[in-house]
């Protein structure tokens, strides 16, 4: 049985108008129907990656992650979206949401799976390496994530020198040899998602093409859902 690969939505990294944001995300869902997927919280304090050695910056501060929490996950289970929380497993445990998208600095998936149950959603970012995809995979991720396949400003520089750019055949190898659903991200586009989606990707992750398009985040949605019509994943 096949369907249409879907959207997987990623906040910006700071808002400021909480319930701007929020009208927005409720408009993009209705619009969106079966072409969204998921939907990530991805709150940051800017700046804070070089001052600790990390090469991404730090998740923004519990309360300001609690608060966007409670307005948001309404809107999304209303909708039937689960909401995955970035880089933080115990807080996506206390906080009670559907799951947590882990990077390489925000501990294992055997870790998270042991805090968070069976039931929670477990998604890993893998970069450009089938080998972090393998042993993700092999620990129980519900997804795997590669990327950025275009330039993102959703990383810094130096994060992506360190970890690399991944290519189409990564995308198809994966797709073909393995039944662990992919995640495609980085700078996409609906003008250059077609390359990413022929592979048979199962989700495709955008932020700033979305909440930036240039007529609204509501016609960016309907951009993508057009582009994504056209395409089946087996």
């Amino acid at each position: 049985m096949t369907h249409h690969p879907k959207l997987y939505i990623i906040s910006p990294p700071h808002i400021d108008d909480d319930a701007l944001f929020a009208r927005h995300l409720t408009e993009i869902f209705e619009v969106g129907g079966d072409y969204v997927g998921a939907f990530q919280l991805r709150l940051k304090e800017k700046g804070t990656a070089e001052a600790s050695n990390r090469l991404t910056d730090h998740a923004a501060s519990y309360e300001r992650t609690s608060q966007m929490v409670d307005l948001l996950m309404p809107i999304c289970h209303n909708a039937g979206i689960a909401l995955i929380l970035n880089d933080d497993a115990a807080l996506a445990h206390k906080l009670g949401v559907d799951g947590v998208h882990l990077g390489q600095e925000d501990g294992t998936v055997e870790q998270a799976r042991a805090l968070l149950g069976a039931d929670k959603i477990i998604g890993a970012t893998c970069h450009a390496s089938r080998h972090l995809a393998m042993i993700a995979g092999e620990h129980g991720a519900d997804y795997v994530a590669f990327g950025a396949f275009y330039p993102t400003t959703s990383k810094t520089q130096r994060a992506l020198d360190h970890w690399g750019t991944p290519d189409t055949e990564l995308l198809s190898w994966w797709t073909h040899y393995t039944t662990v659903p992919c995640v495609a991200i980085g700078g996409i586009t609906p003008e250059n998602a077609p390359p990413l989606l022929e592979t048979g990707v199962d989700m495709i992750a955008v932020i700033s093409s979305l909440w930036h398009h240039k007529d609204g985040a509501t016609a960016g949605m309907r951009a993508f859902a057009q582009v994504l019509s056209t395409y089946e994943v087996a």
